[in-house]
Order: C-alpha cells, then sequence, then structure tokens
C-alpha cells in the first residue's frame, strides 16, 4: 500500500482453476507445462515477479513447480528457521471459508525450501507449520505425506513439491470441488511474491484474505484415477 490507500487486491477474492492431471508426482517429481500455471495478481499493482508457480491435481493430492529467476545471491535456507528461508508457503483450506479470520482444522500451512535440510543444509525441505491463532488444527501428518524436489541454478532454483491427499484434513475433491488456496514464494533478495495481496496484510493466519482453487474436472479422455 502506499499514500494511505487501499490495496486494490484487497478488494476482490480471487479464484483460478487448477487442472486435472492424472499422474501428479513420481520418484522423479513432476513437470507442468505451462497451461498449469498459477497467477500473481500482485502484478495488477505493478509489483515485479520473479516466481513462476504452477499447480495441478488428483485424488492423490496437489503438485506445485517454481522456478525462481533473477537472483544475483544465493539462496538462504535452514530447516531450523523456515519463516526466514527462501521457498514457498503455501495455505490451503479444504472447505474453502472466507467468512472467519482464524483457521479451523481444514486450514493448513506448508512450507518447501529448496536447500536448508541434512547435515550440509544443502537437501530440500518439507513442512505442515502450525497456523497462528487457529481454533483447531488439521491432523498430523508422517513425513511420506509431503514431497519435495530441488535444483539450485546460477538465477535461482526450480522446486517440486507434492502436498499428498493424506496431509490434507478433509480433502474430498467429490464434494467439495474449490479449495480455499493462497501462495507466497518468500526470498531474502527479491522479496515476496504472494497470490494476491501482500505481506502488509495477515494472510498468514487469516482465511479470509485467501483466494480459491477451482478442482477442473478431468475431460472425457483423460483416464481417471479413482480411490483403492
Amino acid at each position: 500500500m502506499s499514500s494511505g490507500l487501499l490495496s486494490s487486491t484487497f478488494l476482490f477474492r480471487f479464484a483460478v482453476p487448477c487442472l486435472y492431471r492424472r499422474v501428479a508426482w513420481t520418484e522423479r517429481g513432476i513437470q507442468l507445462e505451462p497451461r498449469f500455471q498459477i497467477p500473481s495478481f500482485g502484478e495488477l499493482e505493478g509489483k515485479a515477479l520473479f516466481a513462476d508457480v504452477r499447480a495441478a491435481w488428483n485424488r492423490a493430492g496437489l503438485s506445485f513447480t517454481v522456478r525462481v529467476r533473477g537472483k544475483r545471491q544465493p539462496i538462504w535456507c535452514r530447516d531450523t528457521r523456515i519463516e526466514d528461508s527462501d521457498g514457498l508457503h503455501l495455505w490451503i483450506d479444504t472447505r474453502d471459508v472466507h467468512n472467519v479470520h482464524r483457521a479451523g482444522r481444514f486450514c493448513h500451512r506448508f512450507a518447501f525450501l529448496p536447500s536448508g535440510g541434512g547435515a550440509n543444509n544443502r537437501s530440500p525441505v518439507s513442512r505442515l507449520l502450525p497456523i497462528n491463532r487457529a481454533k483447531e488444527n488439521p491432523k498430523l501428518i508422517e513425513n511420506r505425506a509431503l514431497a519435495v524436489r530441488s535444483e539450485l541454478k546460477l538465477d535461482g532454483y526450480a522446486l517440486e513439491a507434492h502436498v499428498s491427499s493424506d496431509a490434507l484434513t478433509g480433502f474430498d475433491p467429490d464434494q467439495f470441488g474449490q479449495l480455499g488456496f493462497f501462495y507466497a514464494v518468500i526470498d531474502r533478495e527479491l522479496g515476496w511474491q504472494t497470490f494476491s495481496v501482500g505481506p502488509e496484510f495477515p494472510f498468514v493466519e487469516d482465511p479470509s484474505l485467501w483466494g480459491t482453487l477451482q478442482l477442473e474436472r478431468p475431460s472425457a479422455d483423460v483416464a481417471v484415477d479413482r480411490p483403492r
């Protein structure tokens, strides 16, 4: 915001499609084509974009890819200081409720860092984080419920992340085809790229500021995965 004026992105709640992909994750990660790209509506306010964010879904869960470009400094990540690290943060509400200001048990926050783990801080990191002031927390998850791969580049990094259905309390795409959604790509050098409003708003804990991810149904010619 500037000059005391309200951010234009605060006046709208944005909804975007999340396309279906029959295979949403493999042991080698995933590559998503440009049609899976998720916009940053901060661009409406002239904010610079430095990350290409893409998303796909199927009944096994949600997958995301991020490509950060334009860095001149090394990335900074520590699994002991996730809030301060470079990486992707996701907020997902499996009930897409926007008339409350405190998270409930269907609200999740995930962090994926391109490095910062392991003995030499070189391994990527995935984590379910608590949401401040939440009325209830989602179920506890096992480590295997999240997956992450990364590749460091000269000007940034490429990251692939998977949130399995086991990590999402209440995930039921047949009954609830919309998810509350927000993302932030955080970078110490380049700043914040977010789905809509910037860090001057408390989106980290307030679901009313999140947008909507619409789970697009597969076309008739795509083989649909079915739960066993």
